[in-house]
């Protein structure tokens, strides 16, 4: 390492958990991806409006850390495989409120104990370490 800088990316916290962040989301995600077609923020959209209900684009990407047109671009793609409806908000023309449709629900239920296994292995990869990991990253998340 250069003297004149004591600067080192692979030992900065917030670089490391990015990287993780994007190993252990692309490994989930070759599982949905594979077996159906959709991408990252498509199945962010899904897990959120199966979690919540009817909501509208601009709760979906507060909620879940994307652009407004990255959620507007996955909502449509999503709309047009079948798996969710959109429809403007009757007091809010402005808004597009997405739900699930009975296909965008039953694959959210096929996907379900497929994530519960998936994050079952990262915990495991963990070892005895992974309940203050997941408190850590709690503590993290929550410091809004």
């Amino acid at each position: 390492m250069n003297k004149m800088n004591d600067f080192d990316l692979d030992a900065f916290l917030p670089y490391q958990l990015a990287v993780l962040s994007s190993r252990v989301s692309d490994g989930f995600m070759a599982l949905y991806k594979e077996k159906f077609g959709i991408s990252n923020p498509e199945w962010r959209v899904v897990a959120h409006l199966s979690q919540a209900g009817s909501v509208s684009v601009r709760e979906i990407f507060r909620k879940v850390d994307m652009d407004k047109s990255k959620v507007s671009r996955a909502a449509t793609r999503l709309e047009n495989a079948g798996y969710i409806t959109k429809k403007s908000n009757s007091k809010d023309r402005r808004l597009v409120e997405l739900a699930l449709t009975d296909k965008g629900r039953s694959m959210v239920a096929e996907l379900a104990p497929i994530a519960r296994a998936y994050e079952e292995e990262v915990l495991a990869a963990l070892g005895p370490h992974a309940s203050c990991f997941r408190a850590a990253v709690n503590r993290l998340l929550a410091k809004d």
